[in-house]
């Protein structure tokens, strides 16, 4: 039987690949920091000593991350937020700088995805995605980017999609919404760089996450035919893909701005192949009449 007076176990995360400590003091803002590869984010920063706000509409998502946080003596805070209302956005970057202090780090991770088809798409479902996850990116740009310039500088990361460059049938779009923001990412790194901000992109391929398997490969065939493209050959884990956000974040990466990080296993490179591995070809030789 457990012992009642210890935390409860809980699994490792990201921040096992970042010295100790490397977060230590910063406030970390990760908007959808509180379920799927958001929180895992989310447990990565506040394990390397951030203080972590995560918010999101609905406070229940919010939960798991802050037990957790209460468990294990992490710094770390909720907040209901809408993302596509700028007044709102507005207001909780003012209550982060008067609370916490001003942001060191920005994670744009909040999003919005589900297979439709275009000609069947709504302008409301059009307009949810594109709202949370381009307008949404914006305005917290813009926000903790002024709180940035204004402290001596900072680190922002977006979270986009291979797709963002490639398209993909299916989810035009979350397609558009992401290549808006790469564009974006690229654009605010070339305004603020000589300032301290330092503007990056992380492009995840399929990884593990009960809401991809909900909305976006919802039968096991349909997940066995995106793992097979895989070169690879399996997901990637929320903390892998978690790990590449710190890391961008981090020290270690203080002269990387405008740089779009791809974790996909190879699946981004193309599937066409002439050969696999342990195949041998016998060449054959033309005759010549001479």
């Amino acid at each position: 039987m457990s012992d009642p007076s210890e935390p409860p176990a809980f699994p490792s995360t990201a921040a096992a690949l970042l010295p100790d400590g490397a977060m230590e003091g910063r406030v970390v803002v990760v908007t959808g920091g509180g379920t799927g590869l958001g929180l895992e984010i989310s447990r990565g920063f506040a394990a390397l000593g951030a203080s972590v706000i995560v918010p999101s509409r609905s406070p229940e998502n919010q939960a798991a991350f802050l037990e957790e946080a209460r468990a294990r003596g992490w710094k770390a805070a909720g907040y209901q937020l809408d993302v596509r209302e700028s007044a709102e956005v507005r207001r909780f970057a003012e209550w982060v700088a008067s609370e916490h202090g001003p942001a060191d780090v920005l994670v744009n991770n909040a999003a919005g995805n589900f297979v439709c088809p275009a000609e069947r798409m709504s302008a409301n479902a059009w307009r949810a995605v594109l709202g949370i996850v381009l307008d949404g990116t914006f305005y917290c740009s813009k926000e903790f980017g002024k709180q940035m310039l204004a402290s001596g500088g900072g680190a922002i990361c977006n979270i986009i999609a291979t797709y963002a460059w490639t398209g993909m049938a299916g989810v035009t779009h979350s397609a558009s919404a992401k290549a808006g923001v790469l564009a974006m990412s690229k654009s605010l790194a070339i305004e603020w760089a000589g300032r301290g901000v330092r503007v990056n992109c992380v492009a995840p391929g399929p990884f593990e996450s009960d809401g991809a398997k909900q909305n976006l490969w919802p039968s096991e065939e349909v997940e066995e035919r995106i793992r097979s493209s895989v070169p690879m050959g399996r997901f990637a884990g929320r903390e892998e893909v978690a790990a590449q956000v710190l890391w961008l974040c981090s020290d270690a990466s203080r002269y990387v701005t405008g740089a779009d990080i791809t974790i996909d296993g190879g699946l981004s490179l193309g599937s066409g192949k002439m050969w696999e591995p342990g195949e041998r070809f016998t060449r054959k030789r033309e005759r010549s009449d001479t």
